[in-house]
């Protein structure tokens, strides 16, 4: 794990920001697409598709505000999360939120459910959904706050669960994020992370390219190394599961990012040979 310079990590923040305000703002992007193709063009056909793929429920879809599923999933951290009532929960690079306002469904009115993003036009998106949020269930347990997920604005001990959705990779600093993680959690809290991991190194082509970094693709990190940053930052009960169907899903459509990237790696190697979805459960000590 090589540590960037703070001029390199802002450089990363500054194209990850540009490329999801054209999210929010144009719905040109998706987590598997580069600027030039819409969401369908990757995904098999819709956001709420992929997100069907990956384990959401239908029903619980359909009842979310117009556009807070941007596309952007990579897996399902609220269902890994087992939520209770009256839990205080908060989602990383929150987007449009999706996994804000399932959560709060869970939590729910003695709970709460907090999304972080970095992004003005993403917070101005999924604001504009909390209005109708609130208008279609009643419930006022939704707040998102404007922040960087290296230094989340959060007083320490605050959370019973921190989950998160295809969003970890794109930091430029991922040690710090699960040190602020650690710090957020509430003694006995828990992690729940949905997120892309690399089985091997990617070319430097692939690196190198700001649509996969966009994508989600371009941070991963390897599996191993994941572990170990989880591990430094003081959590216990750690467990890395793979889960091929995002990948496997990408790979169907060819399409989008996934079609870029196969074209840069070696003929015999495909970009699930490379990439994969990773659930991340972890736990605070008590």
């Amino acid at each position: 794990m090589t540590e960037k310079t703070l001029q390199e990590q802002e450089a990363i923040r500054e194209k990850v920001r540009a490329g999801y305000s054209e999210i929010a703002e144009t719905g040109a992007l998706s987590c598997c697409s580069p600027a030039t193709e819409p969401v369908s063009a990757c995904c098999g056909g819709s956001a709420d598709g992929l997100a069907q793929e990956l384990g959401y429920d239908a029903v619980d879809l359909a009842a979310l505000p117009e556009g807070a599923n941007v596309g952007l999933s990579c897996g399902n951290p609220t269902a890994l999360a087992s939520l209770s009532e009256g839990e205080t929960v908060v989602d990383l690079g929150s987007g449009g939120g999706l996994d804000v306002f399932l959560a709060a469904h869970k939590v729910g009115p003695t709970g709460r459910a907090i999304g972080v993003d970095m992004t003005p036009s993403m917070l101005t998106k999924a604001r504009r959904n909390t209005v109708n949020f609130v208008q279609q269930t009643g419930l006022d347990n939704v707040e998102f706050r404007l922040g960087e997920i290296e230094h989340l604005p959060l007083p320490d001990n605050s959370a019973d669960v921190i989950t998160s959705n295809c969003v970890i990779n794109l930091s430029p600093d991922k040690p710090q994020v699960y040190r602020e993680v650690f710090r957020v959690l509430k003694p006995g809290g828990r992690l729940a992370i949905s997120d892309l991991a690399l089985l091997r190194p990617l070319p430097k082509t692939v690196e190198e390219m700001v649509a996969a970094l966009v994508g989600c693709v371009a941070g991963a990190s390897r599996m191993d190394d994941l572990r170990v940053m989880v591990t430094e930052a003081g959590f216990t009960d750690i467990e890395l599961t793979p889960e091929p169907v995002f990948t496997e899903a990408q790979q169907a459509s060819q399409g989008g990012l996934w079609n870029e990237i196969a074209r840069h790696l070696p003929a015999d190697l495909k970009p699930s040979d490379y990439v994969t979805s990773l659930n991340i459960t972890a736990k605070k000590p008590a």
